[in-house]
C-alpha cells in the first residue's frame, strides 16, 4: 500500500493547509494518509474531512517530541481518537515553553550579528503556540543569511552552533502512554536521525516498547536505502510493526515529496495491518 503516515501542515512548522497536503497526496497516488503535525493535533478534523471528500483513506496523527538521553526523539502516534482530553491536555503541556525558547534563540542569533529573528519567525508562524527552529531557518534564508534552510542548520540552531537552545519535552513514558491510552499506535519517527551510540539506542528500543510502543518508521524521507534495510531488521528483532512516512514539509524545502517513497520491505508487518479498524474509510 502507498501509505504516506509522516507529514506536517501550517499548524505546526509546513507551509501548506491541511487542505491542501490531502489534495497533493491524493494527487501523487497516497492511499492511506495520516496528518502528523508537531506537538498539535488542531489540524486533524480540516484533515480527516478533506481526506474523506478526495477519496483517501485516513488516520489521525500526530508527532510528539520527547527527551531521552539528552537528545530531542520523535515519536509518531496513529489512529487515536483526536477527542481524547488526556491526549490534548498533554499535547498542550508540551507546547509550553516554545515562546521561551523561542526567545532565547533569538538572543543567540543576536550575539552572532543576526538581528530581529524572532519577529521574522514569527511571519511563518501559523500557530504561535509552536514556534520552532524551521520558522528561524525560513527567515534566515529570507534575509539572505543562508542559501536554504539545509545551511542554516549547518550554521546556526544546533548544538554548538549560534541560536541552539536545548528543550525538555515529555518524557518517553508520557507520549507513548497519551497515544496508547488514547486507542492510538506509537511509532519511533526516523530513528536513524538520532546520534545515539549502541547501548542509548537499545535502551531507547527497549524502554519504548516496554511502555507499550509498538513502532518504528524504517522507511522515511530522511532514512537512506541502508538506513531502511538496518531498522527493517532493528524492527524484527523488536518485534515492532513498521511504518512509513515522507515527513514532507514543504514542496520548496523537503527532499521527498507525498507518496514518492519505496515500499516497506515485504517481511515486516506494516502498523496499517495492526490500525485496521481505526482506519477512516471514504464512504
Amino acid at each position: 500500500m502507498n501509505a504516506d503516515l509522516h507529514c506536517h501542515s501550517c499548524v505546526s512548522d509546513g507551509t501548506l493547509t491541511p487542505e491542501a497536503l490531502a489534495q497533493r497526496a491524493k494527487e501523487r497516488g497516497v492511499e492511506l494518509w495520516a496528518l502528523t503535525d508537531h506537538d498539535e493535533i488542531g489540524g486533524q478534523q480540516r484533515a480527516q474531512e478533506a481526506a474523506l471528500a478526495l477519496g483517501l483513506a485516513y488516520l489521525t496523527g500526530t508527532e510528539i517530541s520527547v527527551s531521552f538521553c539528552g537528545q530531542t526523539v520523535h515519536i509518531v502516534g496513529l489512529g487515536f481518537d483526536a477527542d481524547n482530553a488526556a491526549l490534548a491536555h498533554g499535547l498542550a503541556a508540551t507546547r509550553g515553553g516554545r515562546r521561551e525558547r523561542a526567545l532565547e534563540m533569538a538572543e543567540g542569533l543576536a550575539q552572532a550579528g543576526i538581528h530581529g529573528s524572532f519577529e521574522g519567525a514569527l511571519k511563518y508562524v501559523g500557530n504561535p503556540e509552536l514556534i520552532s527552529r524551521t520558522h528561524f531557518a525560513r527567515y534566515l534564508v529570507e534575509t539572505g543569511v543562508c542559501a536554504d534552510t539545509s545551511e542554516v542548520f549547518r550554521r546556526f540552531l544546533t548544538e554548538g552552533k549560534p541560536g541552539f537552545v536545548p528543550h525538555r519535552w515529555a518524557s518517553l513514558r508520557d507520549a507513548v502512554r497519551w497515544i496508547d491510552d488514547a486507542g492510538g499506535l506509537a511509532v519511533i519517527a526516523h530513528p536513524a536521525r538520532y546520534r545515539f551510540t549502541a547501548n542509548e539506542e537499545h535502551a531507547l528500543f527497549s524502554e519504548f516498547k516496554a511502555h507499550g510502543g509498538r513502532g518504528v518508521e524504517v522507511v522515511t524521507g530522511s532514512h537512506s536505502a541502508a538506513e531502511a534495510l538496518r531498522y527493517a531488521e532493528v524492527a524484527q528483532e523488536y518485534g515492532l510493526a513498521a511504518s512509513r512516512g515522507s515527513d514532507f514539509h514543504s514542496p520548496d524545502e523537503s527532499h521527498t515529496d507525498l507518496g514518492a517513497l519505496p515500499e516497506l520491505p515485504s517481511q515486516l508487518t506494516p502498523v496499517w495491518e495492526l490500525l485496521k479498524n481505526r482506519i477512516q474509510q471514504p464512504r
